[in-house]
């Protein structure tokens, strides 16, 4: 009996003094501790490529281990993503993503759900489209080119770098708003889609800055109208769709950094930390400009309401000018 009180004494000091010590809070995660995978699901030599790289060797110079860009390309991005989605989620694997992350799953069956499925890291940069014509094309302005494709309904082409693809949308959203019918030309990337446009197959498209700002200064191509807020820097003359007579019309392709769903918090915030020094360098806001791209500073959680956005929008534009894969 004397035993059994002195070991009920014994264990009640015990829980005395665990509720009295001071709570030790759990251990950090050590990270990194190998190389991480920065998944590309585009072709080598796209668009994203000069942001892999940045990215890459910024990241291997300051965290001490070597970040592998690896390129996993097919389906408009879907194969690369599906990857990601699959690898553990500890931080080794990431994703360099672009809007067409939110829009793939409207359009084709996929393996993953683009929300639940992954955990936002940081949205690096967006940029707009530009509306781009052929020099052959008379018109000058917005509003005289709205007036000319009214006037042949079905009969003015414009090429993208694929359906579904958001600068297929944005002149779906375009003949919505303008009511008027344009023909979409898909093409297996934004290089083609352009050259066609520069040899007159095609009479416009919605290119992405960074692949038609130089034959825009060459005088090749014809800007007519950004979808941005604000004129871009590096047009300061050519306006918004807003100040050109389309208010309302925004359309906006973002990049950013995601991770498998379930990666942990605190490797996601360490990320997101070395991410947003790395996009405020000045030589990277320097290529930024030069691409007609901006920045901005998002939390992760702030990055994830912009993904959700653009996620219901799209599925909207899609509804109403009932897109399907060919």
């Amino acid at each position: 009996m004397m035993i059994k009180k002195r070991a009920l004494l014994a264990s009640g000091l015990m829980t005395a003094v665990s509720l009295l010590a001071p709570t030790v809070a759990p251990a950090q995660t050590k990270y990194p501790t190998k190389p991480i995978r920065l998944i590309v699901p585009f072709p080598p030599g796209g668009s994203v490529d000069p942001l892999a790289r940045v990215l890459s060797q910024k990241i291997t110079e300051d965290f001490g281990q070597q970040v592998i860009v690896d390129n996993k390309p097919g389906g408009n991005a879907v194969i690369g993503t599906e990857f990601t989605a699959r690898a553990a989620p500890d931080g080794y694997t990431l994703l360099l993503a672009a809007t067409a992350h939110v829009t793939n799953p409207l359009l084709v069956q996929t393996t993953y759900d683009p929300l639940k499925d992954f955990v936002p890291v940081s949205m690096l940069c967006d940029a707009p489209v530009i509306l781009t014509v052929n020099p052959a094309v008379p018109a000058k302005t917005l509003k005289e080119f709205i007036a000319l494709a009214k006037s042949k309904p079905g009969e003015l082409n414009y090429s993208s770098a694929g359906t579904g693809n958001p600068n297929h949308l944005a002149g779906e959203l375009f003949n919505i708003m303008a009511g008027v019918k344009t023909m979409h030309v898909p093409y297996k990337g934004g290089a083609p889609a352009v050259a066609d446009l520069l040899g007159g197959q095609v009479q416009f498209t919605y290119g992405s800055p960074i692949i038609v700002l130089p034959h825009i200064k060459a005088g090749k191509l014809r800007a007519l109208a950004v979808s941005s807020p604000t004129r871009l820097p590096s047009l300061p003359d050519v306006p918004t769709f807003a100040e050109a007579g389309l208010p309302g019309y925004e359309i906006r392709i973002w990049y950013g950094l995601l991770a498998p769903a379930g990666t942990p918090k605190d490797v996601v915030a360490k990320l997101s930390k070395e991410i947003d020094k790395i996009m405020a360098l000045p030589e990277t806001l320097e290529k930024l400009d030069a691409g007609g791209m901006g920045r901005y500073q998002l939390t992760p959680d702030e990055f994830g309401r912009v993904m959700k956005a653009d996620h219901d929008k799209y599925a909207r534009i899609i509804k109403e000018a009932n897109v399907k894969l060919d």
